[in-house]
Parts: C-alpha cells; sequence; structure tokens
C-alpha cells in the first residue's frame, strides 16, 4: 500500500518525513491554505514523488510550479475540466484528480476523466478544499464503477488504523492505490508528527491487499 503525506511545509519537517520513505509528499500551491507552500523544496531521495496540490488554477501557474519544484505529479483539487487534465498529462506530468464524498456521490462524473488522468483521488466534503479533518463515508465505494487507481484521503488519522486496515480487506479497496494523509498528523498547520506518521506507516503500509495492483 502506497503512502502520501501532504501539506508539507518546514524544511526540516520535510527531511524529517522524507526518512520515512513515503512514496508520495505533497506540498499545496493555494494561498487561503495555511499549508500553503512558498519556498524551496529541499533535496529529498528520488523515490519520493513530490506533488503540487492546486485549486482551480490556470495552467500557467501549475506549469510554473512543476518547473520551479521539478514535481513528479500535480493533484487537482478544484473544479478543473478534462481538458485541462488532459494536457497536463500530455506534458509529461502525473495528474492526480481529485473528488469530494460525504455520504453519497455521483460516479457519473468521473467518466470525463478517465482517459486524462493518472489517478483519482476522493477525500471529504466540507467547506475547505481539503484538510477538513474527518473521514466520508467510505462504504459508498462500494459502488465504485471505474478501475482507475485511486488515493484514498479525507481527515485520516493514526486512529483510523483499524479502519483503514478493515478497508483494505474489503472488495471496495480493490483498486485502493494509496493512502493519503494530512491533518490529523499535524502539530500545526504543516508541520507534521513524525513518531505518529512513523506508526501509521508501520502498521498499514506493509498490508499488501489479495487485489494489489501496483
Amino acid at each position: 500500500m502506497k503512502l502520501k503525506i501532504c501539506g508539507m511545509k518546514y524544511h526540516d519537517n520535510i527531511e524529517a518525513v522524507a526518512k520515512l520513505q513515503p512514496d508520495y509528499v505533497g506540498f499545496i500551491f493555494h494561498e487561503p491554505s495555511p499549508r500553503n507552500f512558498d519556498d524551496k523544496i529541499p533535496n529529498i531521495p528520488n523515490s519520493i514523488k513530490k506533488v503540487g496540490v492546486c485549486v482551480d488554477e490556470k495552467i500557467e501557474f501549475i506549469s510554473r510550479q512543476i518547473e520551479k519544484h521539478k514535481l513528479d505529479a500535480v493533484q487537482l483539487h478544484g473544479h478543473e475540466s478534462p481538458e485541462a487534465c488532459r494536457i497536463l498529462k500530455a506534458s509529461g506530468i502525473q495528474v492526480i484528480k481529485v473528488f469530494s464524498i460525504k455520504n453519497e456521490f455521483d460516479f457519473s462524473v468521473l467518466e470525463p476523466y478517465e482517459t486524462v488522468c493518472d489517478f483519482f483521488l476522493f477525500d471529504t466534503k466540507g467547506k475547505l478544499p481539503g484538510g477538513n479533518g474527518y473521514t466520508f463515508n467510505w462504504n459508498v465505494l462500494k459502488d465504485y464503477p471505474s478501475t482507475k487507481p485511486f488515493f484514498l484521503s479525507g481527515g485520516i488519522g493514526l486512529e483510523d488504523t483499524d479502519n483503514v486496515l478493515s478497508f483494505l480487506k474489503r472488495q471496495e479497496s480493490k483498486y485502493c492505490y494509496a493512502i493519503d494523509i494530512n491533518s490529523k498528523f499535524e502539530i500545526e498547520p504543516g508541520l507534521k508528527n513524525i513518531k505518529e506518521l512513523e506508526k501509521f506507516k508501520n502498521n498499514v503500509c506493509h498490508v499488501k491487499h489479495s487485489r494489489d495492483i501496483s
């Protein structure tokens, strides 16, 4: 099971997180966010993919962040069109398109994005585009109609370890590619608790569920 640690902000903390060897680290390029990243990313191992998180930004802005920070992927958290995803994907970058869920979801909205992004990411529908700090009803994913691998996100904390492990044993986790964690592992916005991250990674990310697609 892959792990993405998102909302990184501070150099020393980024370097400490990198020592845990997550598969992805996320940097938020969205000024209203308390986790907005406006610094230079320190050197981290090439095995860790750097993800730029954007919300309804123009392609020119996203492209500048890709070039400036040598990003491996972009995570689109707003109302980005399939065409915007297509253009970014054609540039050679991995595209993760986010969809927010609460207690129900119309999966037909995924169809136009099937061929223009690499992953879907499902997080919790709330007041903010991410970082709301609580989970959605994962049972909704029983109706997931796609074979597109997805990231499971939205308020996942150390206290959810058993729920995550239970989810990974169920059929609806068939195409779950990665777990995305952020706010529930923070000391303050952007500053991660390394000990809790390590504990979660050791408990969850060694799991290779029987339907693993990686």
